[in-house]
């Protein structure tokens, strides 16, 4: 194998990927051009292409902005938030039971505090959407504030490093949003009971999408299946997320090119895993659900190639004699080492129906979500192209092995 050939291609696909315009967003123009790249550069190694498309919201953000008082407040507009212009009454709430207790109907709503602590989930999520979470929103759709302002803390361990985060990412909610730092909501705070003034700049556009599914010796009756998201959260290149993730795709393509085996081989590039429907995982289980018993394992890989550690795997519904293989596979690569289990990936939707799965990604991955995932900084210095052809390369012996 010629790794030096294969990390230079490891850096052009990184590149590349990071700088489709305006970026990854699923159901962008940049989106498209990424997934168009993905499906071309695979295709000239033999494989057949699946790329149909769906349907997903596209969202278009020209700014927002807030007035309160006499002074001017740093806002954004949430992910998929409606247009609005208006001045209305100011009304605060910190919890849930004052959020119950709350007298909002036409007014500006702002959302501050413990209330605040966890991004919402979309309420139409079908994988992970808790109790508390609906009851928010449930709550808000039946208080029917004009619009809502949340104000949010760091949380890292929920969306990486960005800050502020939007507590409300929802195109099926129907009441215009936007959100600010925690400390802008303190001081937006004083003015409660007075008018404030808000203008979002922003609309839903309808459009579509695709996954790439890429397909070796289709007749097979059992097969492995390899993923990576191919799109990123607005307003980041997404090298590590999840450009890294996709380029090993390609280069895992490349090496198993030749490979005859018993199984089909399924090189699956996922389209929406940071976007709040996860279009690309919707449309996989409506499309390939019926297989999802035929698979032997499923791998997964998010945010590999981290210039700092090694890429780590994690198990799970994997019988002892598989996990063994794998483990006895990976001890040959200096690059590989146990990590510890994560579990909002695509890995989940094979996870939740039993399939037998693995999910790589970056031994210091808590870093990453604490200091660059999800912002601007996360750019293709950060990922070492060596290292995605260790991951390749790894994968390549994986279903060779099994």
């Amino acid at each position: 194998m010629d790794r030096d050939n294969y990390a230079a291609k490891a850096s052009d696909y990184l590149n590349t990927l990071c700088s489709v315009k305006p970026n990854r967003r699923t159901g962008s123009a940049g989106n498209w051009a990424a997934t168009e790249f993905f499906a071309d550069t695979i295709q000239p190694f033999g494989y057949e292409i699946d790329t149909t498309p769906f349907d997903v919201p596209d969202h278009i953000d020209e700014g927002s902005s807030l007035t309160a008082g006499d002074k001017s407040f740093e806002v954004f507009t949430s992910p998929y938030s409606l247009g609005c212009e208006m001045t209305a009454e100011l009304v605060m709430v910190d919890t849930v039971k004052a959020l119950e207790s709350a007298e909002c109907r036409g007014k500006i709503l702002l959302m501050r505090g413990p209330i605040c602590a966890e991004q919402l989930m979309p309420k139409n999520f079908v994988f992970y959407n808790p109790e508390h979470h609906q009851k928010i929103i449930a709550l808000l759709e039946s208080k029917k504030p004009a619009a809502v302002i949340t104000a949010t803390e760091r949380s890292p361990d929920q969306v990486g490093a960005l800050y502020p985060f939007p507590l409300l990412l929802d195109g099926d909610f129907d009441i215009p949003s936007m959100y600010c730092r925690d400390d802008v909501g303190d001081e937006l705070a004083k003015n409660q009971g007075r008018p404030a003034h808000m203008r979002i700049n922003a609309r839903r556009l309808p459009s579509k999408a695709t996954n790439v599914v890429a397909t070796l010796n289709r007749a097979a009756e059992k097969k492995v299946v390899l993923t990576a998201h191919i799109d990123a959260y607005e307003g980041t290149p997404g090298a590590s997320d999840n450009a890294s993730g996709t380029a090993v795709l390609l280069l895992a393509a490349e090496m198993l090119a030749d490979y005859r085996g018993e199984y089909a081989l399924e090189i699956a590039a996922f389209n929406g895993e940071d976007h709040y429907s996860v279009g690309g995982q919707m449309d996989y289980l409506r499309r390939y659900g019926e297989q999802l018993g035929a698979i032997h394992l499923a791998v997964n890989i998010d945010d590999v190639g981290y210039r700092k550690g090694r890429a780590a795997y994690s198990f799970y519904e994997c019988p002892d004699q598989l996990q063994k293989a794998a483990e006895g596979t990976f001890s040959e690569f200096d690059g590989l080492c146990p990590g510890e289990p994560w579990f909002n990936g695509d890995h989940m939707i094979f996870v939740q129906n039993g399939v037998p799965c693995m999910a790589m990604t970056a031994e210091y991955m808590p870093e990453l979500m604490r200091t660059v995932t999800h912002t601007a900084l996360d750019t293709p210095d950060l990922v070492d192209s060596a290292k995605l052809v260790e991951v390749a390369a790894s994968l390549n012996a994986l279903v060779k092995s099994v």
